[in-house]
C-alpha cells in the first residue's frame, strides 16, 4: 500500500489534458521530473503576491524597492535552512542553476597547479567538465550495477595523497537514482586534507540535504542545487559553501553590485553573496526557490521519501514482471530506498527514442531517453565494449544519432502515484507486442521519432506567435 502523502493539489496544471495521435485527449502523466519538475501551487501564488512589489534590489529607496531586497535576503537564508548551513560561516548564492553553480566554484575554488579533483563515474557532465580546464581530475569507478565502487574510491584518495583538493560527487545520480553515502565520503575527504562539493541537484527535491555543523567530521563544505528541479522552475538555482572561500578573490563576473568602492586605478569588492551575483539578480526566481523549499520542509522530507520509496519498489515490480523489459541500476523493490524516485529501462528490441516517442504520442506520458548529460555512466550501465562506443560515436560526430545509446528513463515527482505507474505499464505492454498505431519516422539527425503526417495542435495550448 503506498503511503498516504497526496501533494497532487498542490501541484499546478496536473488536470490539464494533452492531445493523442488517435485525436483523444487524456491527462498528461509527468514521469521526467528529473529533468524539470512542474511548479508547486504554494509557488506560483507567491511569485503572483510578490510580482505587484517586484523592484530593484539593494540601495533602492522606494518602498517596493526595500520590500524586494527584504524578500531577495530572507530567500537566502531559507536556502540555508533548507541545507542547514550556518550562516554565520557559510554564504548562499544565487546563480541559474546547478550547472552555473558549479562551474562558478570551479573558478572561485583555489587550485594550485597539481590539484586533483576526485569525481565519480556517476556524474553529470556539469559535475565532471567544469572541473577538467582547472585541474587533474580522476574519476572513480562504479561497480556492474551502477553503484559507487567505494573501494577504488579509498585507493584514489590514497594514490593522490597531498594534491586532493576537491572532492565532487552527486547527492543522487540523475539515471540511476542511486543515494551516495555523501556524509561518510565526506569524512574521508576531510581525513585527506581535500573539500566536498555535492552536486544535490537530484537529491535535494527527494531526501533532506543536511550540511551539517562546519566542526563535524561527515561537514558538507560546498552544495549546489537547482530550483526547476524543486517546483521551483523559474530560473535560479543556488551555491553555499564558506564565506571565507569566496572573500579570498575577486569574482569571475565582474560589474554591477560586485563592488564597495570603484575608482579608476583601484576596486574594492563587496562581500559575500553580492560579489558573486554580478548584476540585476532573479530576484522572482530566488523568491520562488524559497518558497518551493519552505514548502518542502513544511510537508516534511521523511515523508516524501517514504512515499517516493514505497513508489519505487511498487514500479519495479511491475516492470520486473513485463516481458522485454530490461532494468538498469537497482532493480530489487526492497532495497527501493537506496535510490531516488528514476527508473532507467529499455524495451527489448526497440530503439529508446521510439519508445519514449510512443510513450509521449499515444500514451500522453512524459519520459525521457538518451544519456541524461552522463554519456560515460550510460555506457557503463549498458555495458558496452570500446569497438561498440567508437562506432557510435562517429556516427554521432558525422551527424547520426540513429543508432546512439541510451535508455528510458521514468522519473518521479512527489506528486506521482500508482494510477500513473499503471498507465506507463499498460504503454509499455503495448509497446512490447508492437501494439501501437503510429508510423514513426526517424530523423537521423536528432535520433528522435515523430509520427508521420502528425501535426499537433500546439496552437490550442499555448504558443508566442502562430508556427
Amino acid at each position: 500500500m503506498i503511503a498516504t502523502l497526496n501533494l497532487r493539489d498542490r501541484i499546478v496544471g496536473l488536470e490539464r489534458e494533452v492531445p493523442l495521435l488517435d485525436g483523444r485527449r487524456v491527462p498528461y502523466v509527468n514521469l521526467d521530473n528529473a529533468a524539470s519538475t512542474p511548479p508547486l501551487v504554494d509557488v506560483v501564488r507567491a511569485v503572483d503576491e510578490f510580482m505587484p512589489f517586484y523592484s530593484s534590489v539593494h540601495r533602492g529607496t522606494g518602498f517596493k524597492s526595500r520590500l524586494s531586497t527584504v524578500a531577495y535576503d530572507q530567500a537566502h537564508a531559507i536556502i540555508g535552512r533548507f541545507v542547514g548551513a550556518d550562516p554565520r560561516t557559510n554564504t548562499v548564492i544565487f546563480g541559474k542553476n546547478t550547472t552555473e553553480a558549479i562551474n562558478k566554484l570551479a573558478w572561485r575554488l583555489p587550485l594550485g597547479p597539481e590539484a586533483v579533483v576526485i569525481t565519480t563515474q556517476l556524474e553529470h557532465h556539469s559535475n565532471d567538465l567544469p572541473w577538467r580546464p582547472r585541474a587533474h581530475v580522476v574519476h572513480v569507478r562504479t561497480l556492474p550495477d551502477g553503484r559507487l565502487d567505494e573501494d577504488d574510491f579509498d585507493r584514489q584518495l590514497a594514490a593522490h595523497a597531498g594534491r586532493v583538493a576537491l572532492v565532487a560527487v552527486s547527492g543522487a545520480s540523475n539515471v540511476s537514482g542511486f543515494i551516495q553515502p555523501i556524509h561518510r565520503l565526506a569524512r574521508k575527504a576531510h581525513e585527506a586534507g581535500a573539500l566536498i562539493l555535492v552536486d544535490a541537484a537530484q537529491l535535494a527535491p527527494h531526501r533532506r540535504v543536511d550540511m551539517l555543523p562546519d566542526d563535524d567530521p561527515e561537514h558538507l563544505d560546498f552544495v549546489a542545487l537547482s530550483a526547476h528541479k524543486m517546483y521551483a522552475p523559474f530560473g535560479t538555482g543556488a551555491l553555499i559553501g564558506p564565506r571565507e572561500i569566496f572573500l579570498r578573490q575577486p569574482p569571475e563576473y565582474r560589474g554591477g553590485g560586485t563592488v564597495d568602492i570603484v575608482t579608476l586605478d583601484d576596486v574594492h569588492w563587496a562581500g559575500v553573496p553580492d560579489r558573486d551575483e554580478a548584476g540585476s539578480p532573479n530576484v522572482v526566481g530566488a523568491v520562488a526557490m524559497a518558497v518551493a523549499a519552505r514548502t518542502l520542509m513544511a510537508v516534511g522530507m521523511d515523508a516524501i521519501a517514504a512515499h517516493e520509496a514505497e513508489l519505487v519498489a511498487y514500479t519495479l515490480e511491475r516492470l520486473g514482471r513485463l516481458p522485454g523489459i530490461r532494468l538498469y541500476g537497482e532493480t530489487d523493490p526492497a532495497r527501493a530506498a537506496e535510490k531516488v524516485g528514476v527508473i532507467p529501462f529499455n524495451v527489448e528490441g526497440v530503439s529508446h527514442f521510439l519508445v519514449a516517442a510512443i510513450l509521449g504520442y499515444e500514451g500522453g506520458i512524459g519520459v525521457r531517453s538518451g544519456c541524461f548529460c552522463a554519456h560515460p555512466y550510460v555506457v557503463h550501465l549498458l555495458q558496452l565494449d570500446e569497438v561498440e562506443s567508437a562506432q557510435w560515436r562517429d556516427h554521432l560526430l558525422a551527424g547520426d544519432k540513429s543508432d546512439m545509446p541510451g535508455m528510458v528513463r521514468a522519473s518521479f515527482g512527489c506528486y506521482n502515484n500508482t494510477d500513473d505507474v499503471d498507465r506507463l505499464v499498460a504503454m509499455l505492454e503495448r509497446i512490447s507486442r508492437s501494439d501501437y498505431h503510429g508510423d514513426y519516422v526517424l530523423d537521423r539527425h536528432s535520433g528522435e521519432y515523430h509520427p508521420r503526417g502528425f501535426e499537433e495542435p500546439l496552437d490550442e495550448y499555448f504558443l508566442l506567435e502562430p508556427l
